[in-house]
């Protein structure tokens, strides 16, 4: 069972949902990402993504397409990434998943990526523009190098896709509850509930509600209806507004506030 599973499964037994936190790995640099993860993870991040920067990041709003920019511009790839994941297992044992897009995979190559990612501390990767039908041979060597294969559904995900995401996927299904790209919003889909409870139907791994969460608020009333919940560019904008400790701050701030507010009494 990968950290990831048994995250959700320690969280599931506790009675409480699982908070995700997303930052672009390299922003603004690779030694600020290493120092940053595990005061996230104090503060109450269950999970971790890091995003893997690339030029052409489609599905990403402005905010997570600049942050792709500043770690590009600091030199970030791959096989760095990989090496400050390493770096962070030496004292942090905190669920982390890659999330990005395929190209960067496929030009490292899938088998030699899963194996190294595997051995780096790499517990699930996310690839936003892969789609179930077409990634049997990634899931392979992933499967092969014991490393999650997290699928994404979308509000117009229908029954077919499910099926193949119960095939394809482990660890958690992220919903993206809006259409578009990534970007806070100031108010929550309304019809989380019921999407969630059909893909809880169709598949027995917990589901994940992304795209759009910014606040404690939000994050407390998705939490209600999901198994966690993912916040990214709320936190990713305070990459771009602030430097240094004042950063580090205000990341953890936010992220215990997060926290905190997923937790409150009903």
């Amino acid at each position: 069972m990968s950290r990831i599973s048994k995250r959700f499964d320690q969280l599931r037994r506790e009675n409480r949902k699982a908070l995700i936190t997303f930052i672009t790995a390299g922003d603004p640099d690779l030694s600020f990402t290493e120092r940053i993860v595990p005061l996230i993870a104090n503060a109450g991040a269950d999970i971790i993504e890091l995003g893997v920067p690339f030029s052409d990041p489609m599905a990403d709003g402005p905010t997570i397409q600049l942050s792709s920019e500043r770690a590009l511009a600091s030199g970030t790839d791959l096989g760095s990434i990989l090496a400050t994941v390493k770096n962070i297992r030496k004292g942090c044992d905190v669920p982390i998943l890659l999330m990005g897009y395929y190209n960067p995979v496929f030009v490292f190559g899938l088998e030699r990526f899963c194996r190294e990612a595997a051995a780096s501390g790499v517990d699930g990767v996310l690839l936003v523009d892969l789609p179930p039908e077409e990634a049997g041979e990634f899931v392979r060597f992933a499967r092969r190098s014991k490393i999650d294969f997290i699928p994404l559904l979308t509000p117009t995900s229908d029954d077919s896709r499910m099926a193949k995401v119960k095939k394809t996927g482990s660890g958690f299904i992220y919903y993206v509850s809006v259409a578009g790209v990534t970007g806070a919003r100031s108010t929550v889909a309304g019809d989380i509930g019921g999407m969630v409870e059909k893909i809880r139907k169709s598949a027995s791994l917990p589901v994940a509600v992304g795209f759009g969460i910014s606040t404690p608020e939000q994050a407390f009333e998705v939490s209600k209806l999901a198994d966690g919940v993912v916040v990214g560019s709320a936190l990713v904008r305070l990459f771009e507004q602030l430097k240094g400790d004042e950063l580090v701050q205000k990341t953890v701030e936010a992220v215990r506030n997060l926290k905190a507010g997923m937790e409150q009494i009903d």
